[in-house]
């Protein structure tokens, strides 16, 4: 969830503080400044390393690429670099399995995979997170049948706050498995990862303009006909654009080299980050700029491999807020986000993303126990955020949202404890494992609590 601006050549640097050992997430909205810095290649190293620091009295938290909007990796104590933990451990293609390091990227993993013919179920939409940071936070795609990465792991290896390396699965240890697929870095460091995988296989991909109130009225069919179905709504305007993924038999018919470029890199990020540039100089501009994209919009229909229709590139940075809602109060939930961005005059530049996925068995899980659909705002970065982002949140929790732990929210552990039934089973397994807090931070006292 993290990267220091600095790379020791040492598994282990000095304890001494310099000006240039800050960790930025992303985004560039969290920054810390940890005591030490550690890069381990092992989980027996990893081990020693959190070792010395509880008897150092440091906290100890493990970051990855920098990915998550909160401070959830944020640390003054000892930082826990991933990029000694990385690579595929074994590979059995007949249980359907692979196991990896918790500091490869899903960049990697998926290249990796790919190679070997295999492929997750699903996925999100961006690949620069490492497996371990996308899985504690709870990253997902959008899915009918298909959940969250998390839900794809059938096993972890977890360094916990008394230097033990333990073992998790189904069968062993299951209360830590349960827990610990999405685990905020609350009950110990991840060192390594088996996911389920299957055969390599192809999705087409249909992306299509339709009204806000074609794809409200119809979202629930849109979802059921679908295996993958996601739209944004481009504020200011009635327009949204909607994509269905979906799998087939072939043949593959990507998007040309020069088409892809031109969508991916020229309009949605180049193209993109000048508008939303100018509507933070000018935000007078936004409504027409949205309307005018809006008006651009059309459809393209195309068939690859999983990771290459799931993901894009995002090099627009921005602040995002995202709340996962049960699945039948989501549209009316959008409505009101409408109405009240009309009604209060924000200017918005960013589309609104809907996604959804299937209930889970994960307790800390954004769909733990009920089918979801997930809501997400951003905002450019730079551009002020807190009038908008407040009001969303007024709006999705008097639904009952969940939000999302790696993006913006308010809400603290008396909140959470009412929209998670299994958040005590959580705690309890935290209390066992991190009695003394090894792996507290600001961000855990206040979603957690102690």
């Amino acid at each position: 969830m993290g990267a220091t601006a600095r790379t020791s050549s040492a598994w282990l640097s000095s304890g001494t503080r310099r000006d240039d050992d800050v960790w930025r997430n992303w985004a560039g909205n969290v920054t810390a400044r940890p005591a030490r810095t550690v890069a381990p290649r092992t989980a027996e190293e990893l081990s020693a390393a959190v070792l010395q620091a509880a008897s150092d009295g440091l906290t100890v938290k493990a970051v990855g690429s920098g990915h998550s909007f909160t401070a959830a990796a944020a640390t003054d104590g000892l930082l826990i670099r991933p990029e000694g933990l990385a690579g595929v451990r074994s590979v059995d293609r007949a249980a359907g399995t692979v196991t990896v390091g918790a500091g490869m990227t899903l960049r990697r993993l998926n290249q990796e995979l790919s190679a070997r013919g295999l492929s997750l179920t699903n996925m999100g939409d961006i690949m620069e997170q490492t497996v371990s940071g996308a899985v504690s936070t709870g990253t997902h795609g959008t899915g009918r049948d298909s959940g969250a990465i998390a839900a794809q792991i059938a096993g972890l290896e977890l360094v916990t706050a008394d230097g033990s390396v333990l073992t998790c699965s189904a069968r062993e240890n299951p209360e830590v498995f349960a827990a610990a697929r999405v685990g905020l870095g609350a009950l110990g460091v991840l060192t390594a990862i088996t996911f389920r995988v299957e055969p390599e296989f192809l999705l087409t991909a249909r992306e299509e303009p339709m009204s806000f109130g074609e794809v409200t009225s119809g979202f629930d069919a849109l979802v059921a006909e679908n295996e993958h179905f996601e739209f944004y709504w481009f504020p200011h305007t009635d327009r949204c654009v909607t994509k269905r993924n979906n799998r087939g038999a072939g043949p593959a018919d990507p998007p040309g080299r020069a088409a892809a470029w031109v969508q991916d890199e020229l309009l949605s990020n180049g193209l993109f980050g000048a508008v939303c540039a100018l509507g933070r100089a000018v935000p007078g501009t936004v409504p027409g700029i949205a309307r005018l994209s809006a008006r651009a919009l059309s459809a393209r229909t195309y068939t690859d491999i999983p990771y290459k229709v799931f993901t894009s590139p995002r090099r627009v940075r921005f602040l995002e807020m995202e709340y996962a809602l049960p699945r039948e109060a989501a549209m009316a939930a959008l409505r009101e986000l409408r109405t009240m961005i009309e009604r209060r005059r924000l200017r918005v530049s960013f589309p609104v993303e809907v996604r959804t996925a299937p209930a889970d068995d994960i307790p800390l899980s954004t769909a733990s126990g009920r089918d979801t659909a997930y809501i997400a705002v951003h905002m450019y970065r730079g551009t002020p955020h807190q009038a908008y982002f407040t009001a969303v949140e007024q709006i999705m929790t008097a639904h009952g949202g969940r939000p999302h732990w790696g993006k913006i929210h308010g809400r603290d552990a008396a909140y959470l404890a009412g929209v998670y039934p299994r958040f005590a089973e959580f705690t309890a397994v935290r209390d066992r494992l991190d009695p003394d807090r090894v792996f507290g931070n600001p961000y855990l006292r206040r979603v957690l609590g102690r």
